[in-house]
């Protein structure tokens, strides 16, 4: 509700041009709508939700056992969201908020540029502990998936929307630790006086952006392969059969999952990367289409 709040505010700033309803004294306050409808749709909406929620519920049920392996692991992360939503809404309460898009950028992050690091102290530290939330569900997940199958429930004949999230935990566990290590080298960098991303002494604010998508683009597939296992098994009930193709559908989850952690530099496009590396990068980002492609059709194929 907060993050759609924010962007209603965003969409009558735009339509208004020339009467503002943003008051001129505080236009960062746009900047800090744009920063935290990005961060809690991602994070503390669509995450949640169709991970963490619906794999809490379906798991189990689907697995043939009453909880997951470690209940009050689960508890814990669960806990840990509506602290770590607080602490990023916390970055509102200053008289200069933390306008900064929600990739958190250097310079315009680590320097007084930014004009309130203490809303950038406290939208990191709520990013930190989501991400520890996220790093407890999916070792809980992944667990519960290889150590909790009912007898004689093999992966082979485990559901599509096991595998979606087995997968997707796997990602998780993969990408959550580098977002981790960029934004608290983001925290020295503004209060420790290192330079790691200050390009005056010799830093690389680039070095930042791949830090930041390697996570950023695996996390658009963590959030749509637990959507692909939710479409395939109301498909499956819609049509009271088995999915044409179910293993090659977990072939092609696989490989989209791959794929989709090695393409992160094509959200850098204006970085001024040599021909050879844009080359790779390219064709990389095509080949996902061909894995995407096969479950579409196998989708289509299996209500035909």
């Amino acid at each position: 509700m907060s993050g759609s709040v924010l962007s209603v505010f965003m969409r009558l700033e735009l339509d208004s041009s020339g009467n503002r309803i943003i008051p001129s004294e505080n236009h960062n306050f746009y900047n800090l709508n744009i920063t935290l409808h990005g961060l809690l749709m991602i994070f503390f909406l669509v995450m949640p939700v169709l991970f963490g929620a619906l794999g809490n519920t379906f798991i189990p049920i689907f697995l043939g056992v009453s909880e997951v392996t470690y209940p009050r692991v689960n508890i814990c992360s669960i806990l840990l969201i509506p602290l770590s939503y607080v602490e990023v809404m916390l970055s509102m309460n200053n008289e200069f908020s933390c306008g900064l898009g929600w990739t958190l950028y250097p310079p315009l992050s680590t320097s007084l540029m930014s004009l309130s690091t203490v809303s950038i102290d406290v939208i990191i530290l709520g990013l930190l502990l989501s991400g520890l939330s996220s790093t407890l569900t999916s070792f809980n997940f992944n667990n519960t998936n290889t150590n909790m199958r009912c007898y004689g429930m093999t992966l082979h004949l485990m559901i599509l929307y096991n595998w979606s999230i087995g997968i997707t935990s796997s990602v998780l566990l993969l990408v959550l630790p580098i977002l981790t290590g960029a934004l608290l080298i983001l925290l020295i960098d503004l209060h420790f006086n290192s330079v790691f991303f200050d390009a005056l002494f010799g830093g690389d604010p680039v070095f930042y952006q791949h830090l930041f998508w390697f996570f950023g683009h695996p996390e658009v597939y963590i959030l749509v392969l637990p959507s692909f296992g939710l479409i395939s098994i109301v498909l499956s009930e819609l049509i009271s059969l088995i999915l044409f193709g179910c293993h090659s559908m977990i072939l092609a989850m696989t490989n989209i999952a791959l794929l989709g952690s090695i393409v992160w530099c094509h959200h850098m496009f204006s970085i001024g990367m040599e021909s050879d590396t844009r080359a790779y990068f390219t064709c990389i980002t095509m080949l996902i289409s061909l894995p995407t492609g096969s479950k579409m059709f196998n989708w289509l194929f299996s209500y035909l």
